[in-house]
C-alpha cells in the first residue's frame, strides 16, 4: 500500500474490505471522536504506524456499555493502542470546582456525553472484558503520560498508582511518542525483547539495579516530604540527553521507567506532519454532528514543539518536551499551500504557532548538545544568556507565509511569551511591530497568571514589571500603527500560596495599572505531574521546602475568581 495514499485511518469493517487488509496489526482507541488532523495525537500516530507499514486501525469513543464497538475491527494481531484523547479525561469531564461539562470539543456534536471518567482505565478493561488473553495493552497520550508515575489525582483527593497498574496494561508509551511506538511495533512483530525501549515504562517482578531507585509507593503514601523527593527524582530525569532510568517498588512488583526517547530531529518532525491527513472529523462520527475542536485546528498550523517556558502548573515540559523542535519553513509553507487547496479554505490561516507561539526557530545550544540545566530554568527568574532569543526566523516565515497567493491573512492565536520579546533587543520590537500591523485580529493573548512576586516565584513566571513594560510596548506600537487593538490577559484564582487577599491587590493592580476588567480568569486545576500540583496537595514549596498557604475550600477558590471578574475597583 502507497505511504501517502490518501484516507481516513480506517474505524469500519467496510474501509477494511476496501483497503484489503483482512486484519490489522494495530488498534488504537481513543476518547476523541476520530479528527483525522496533524494537531490530534491518534491520528498521527496511526498515520505514522500506516506509513511504517503496520496495518492500523481507530475507534474513537467506543460504547462502554456494550461490545458493538469494541468488537468491530476483530483483534490487533501486536497490540491495542490505548489513549484518553487529547485531553486527561478528568479535565475534559470537570471544572476546577468540580462541576461536570457540558460541552467537548473533541466530540462528534459538541455534547460531553461519549468520554468516561479515567478513559484510559475504562478503555483497558473493556478490551479485557471482550477479548481474552489479548495482545498487549499500550497505553498513551497525556493521560497516561501524566499519569505514568504515582501521582496526586484533584478528583479523589489521593495519591494514586501508576495508570499502568490500575488499568492492568503492558506498556506506557510516555511522551509524544513516536520513536517509542515505532520500535515497540517492530519488536514485536520481530518477537524481540522490548524492556529497553527508551520512553516506555512497563512493570516488573525484579528491581533493575542500575535504575534509580524511587521510594516505594507505600511510603510517599505516609509522608508528603517523600512524595517531594520522588517527584523531585522523576522532574530531573525527563531531558533526553542526561536522564537516567527509574524503579519504583509498587505493592509486590517494579514500575520500570525507561529514559526517554530521542527527540526527533527538526527533518523528522517535518516528515510527521508531510504525511497526508484528511483534515476532517471522520464520517462515521459526522452524522452525529461536528466536532468543535476542527472549527480552530482545520486552518491552523503548529510550526513547532516543546516549550522551555516550565511553568509550574504546566504539563508541557514533561508531555511534549522543554527542548524546542521547530520545523522547516519549506515544511510549513508546504503544509499552508495544501490548506489553499481544501474546499473549505477561505484565505485564512487562524493560527501559526505552537504551545508559545514566538519560541519559534531558537534554542539554547548548550542545552541541544548537552541536555537541560539541572540548575537553572531558561526563562525563571531572568531569561538565561545562553539561550539568546531572536524572532528573526519568525519574522521571515510569517513574511513568506503572507506572499502565498491565495493567503489572505496569517493569524498568531496561540499565546505568546511577552519577556522573550522584551529580551530580544535586535529583533523583539520589530516582530511585535509586524504582528500587530499583519497577524493579530482584534486581541492578543498573554498569560502573566499573577503579579504577586510569591506566586510567581512559585510558578516560574516573570514579574510585574515585565508585563508593565510589555503592555506600554504594545500600545505604543497599536498607536503607531493606528489599529484598535487590545491584550487579552490569562490570569488564575487560587494558585498555591494565592490568598483572598492577594486576589484584591491583582485587583487593584488590573484596574489601576491594565485599566481592563479581565474575563479570561480560570481556578487553578491540579493536574498531574506538575509542580504546581505537588505544591497544592503537600502545602509546601518544593523549591525552599517552607510551608505555603493553599486554599482547598471550592467556595472560596470560586471566591478568588470572583474578586477579579467583578465590575468594581478594589479600594486600597
Amino acid at each position: 500500500m502507497p505511504r501517502n495514499k490518501q484516507m481516513f485511518i480506517p474505524t469500519t469493517k467496510q474501509e477494511l474490505k476496501t483497503l484489503g487488509w483482512n486484519k490489522l496489526d494495530i488498534i488504537i482507541v481513543t476518547g476523541d471522536s476520530y479528527i483525522d488532523n496533524p494537531f490530534i495525537g491518534a491520528a498521527v500516530i496511526g498515520k505514522l504506524l500506516i506509513s511504517k507499514g503496520f496495518k492500523t486501525g481507530i475507534i474513537g469513543q467506543p460504547d462502554i456499555n456494550s461490545n458493538k464497538d469494541i468488537t468491530r475491527l476483530g483483534k490487533p494481531t501486536l497490540f491495542w493502542g490505548i489513549t484518553g484523547g487529547c485531553i486527561d479525561s478528568m479535565v475534559a469531564n470537570y471544572t476546577a470546582s468540580g462541576k461536570k461539562r457540558k460541552k467537548d470539543d473533541y466530540t462528534a456534536g459538541g455534547l460531553n456525553n461519549k468520554r468516561p471518567d479515567r478513559a484510559v482505565i475504562v478503555y483497558a478493561n473493556l478490551i479485557r472484558q471482550h477479548f481474552k488473553n489479548t495482545k498487549p495493552l499500550v497505553l498513551g497520550g497525556i493521560e497516561a503520560s501524566l499519569r505514568r508515575i504515582p501521582h496526586y489525582d484533584y478528583a479523589s483527593n489521593k495519591l494514586r498508582r501508576s495508570i499502568l497498574f490500575d488499568a492492568k496494561a503492558d506498556y506506557i508509551i510516555y511522551g509524544m511518542g513516536e520513536k517509542a511506538v515505532i520500535e515497540l511495533a517492530e519488536k514485536l512483530q520481530k518477537k524481540e525483547n522490548t524492556n529497553n525501549i527508551a520512553g516506555t515504562c512497563y512493570i516488573s517482578a525484579k528491581h533493575k539495579k542500575d535504575y534509580i531507585q524511587l521510594p516505594p509507593y507505600e511510603d510517599i503514601l505516609k509522608d508528603k516530604k517523600t512524595f517531594i523527593q520522588m517527584f523531585n527524582a522523576f522532574y530531573a530525569n525527563n531531558d533526553h540527553k542526561t536522564a537516567k532510568g527509574l524503579c519504583q517498588k509498587i505493592g509486590d512488583r517494579y514500575l520500570i521507567h525507561n529514559p526517554p526517547a530521542d527527540n526527533l530531529t527538526s527533518e523528522q518532525l517535518d516528515k510527521i506532519y508531510d504525511l497526508h491527513y484528511e483534515n476532517d472529523l471522520h464520517p462515521f462520527h459526522k452524522q452525529k454532528g461536528d466536532a468543535p475542536a476542527l472549527n480552530t485546528i482545520k486552518f491552523s498550523v503548529k510550526t513547532h514543539r516543546g516549550c522551555y517556558g516550565e511553568c509550574a502548573f504546566c504539563a508541557i515540559a514533561i508531555h511534549e518536551g522543554k527542548t524546542v523542535i521547530s520545523r522547516s519553513e519549506e515544511s510549513i509553507i508546504k503544509q499552508v499551500k495544501k490548506l489553499t487547496l481544501h474546499p473549505d479554505f477561505k484565505g485564512y490561516i487562524l493560527d501559526s504557532g505552537g504551545p508559545t507561539a514566538n519560541m519559534y526557530g531558537f534554542e539554547c545550544k548548550k542545552k541541544i548538545t548537552n541536555g537541560a540545566c539541572k540548575d537553572k530554568k531558561c526563562l525563571y527568574p531572568k531569561i538565561c544568556s545562553s539561550l539568546n532569543p531572536s524572532h528573526q526566523k519568525q519574522i521571515n516565515l510569517l513574511k513568506k507565509l503572507e506572499k502565498i497567493k491565495e493567503i489572505k491573512k496569517i493569524f498568531i492565536a496561540s499565546g505568546i511569551r511577552h519577556d522573550l520579546i522584551l529580551s530580544d533587543k535586535k529583533y523583539g520590537e520589530k516582530y511585535l511591530k509586524q504582528i500587530i500591523k499583519n497577524h493579530i485580529s482584534g486581541q492578543m493573548k498573554i498569560a502573566p497568571e499573577h503579579i504577586e512576586d510569591k506566586i510567581l516565584a512559585l510558578i516560574g513566571k516573570p514579574d510585574k514589571q515585565c508585563l508593565i513594560d510589555f503592555v506600554n510596548l504594545f500600545y505604543k506600537y497599536t498607536k503607531q500603527a493606528q489599529k484598535k487593538l487590545y491584550l487579552t490577559y490569562y490570569f488564575m484564582a487560587a494558585l498555591p500560596s494565592s490568598t483572598e487577599n492577594d486576589m484584591k491587590k491583582l485587583k487593584t493592580f488590573i484596574s489601576s495599572k491594565l485599566k481592563t476588567n479581565p474575563e479570561q480568569i480560570q481556578i487553578f486545576t491540579p493536574t498531574p505531574s506538575t509542580y504546581a500540583t505537588l505544591s497544592y496537595y503537600t502545602e509546601v514549596n518544593p523549591f525552599t521546602k517552607n510551608k505555603i498557604y493553599v486554599e482547598k475550600n471550592i467556595k472560596k477558590k470560586e471566591k478568588q475568581k470572583s474578586v477579579i471578574i467583578s465590575k468594581r475597583r478594589i479600594k486600597k
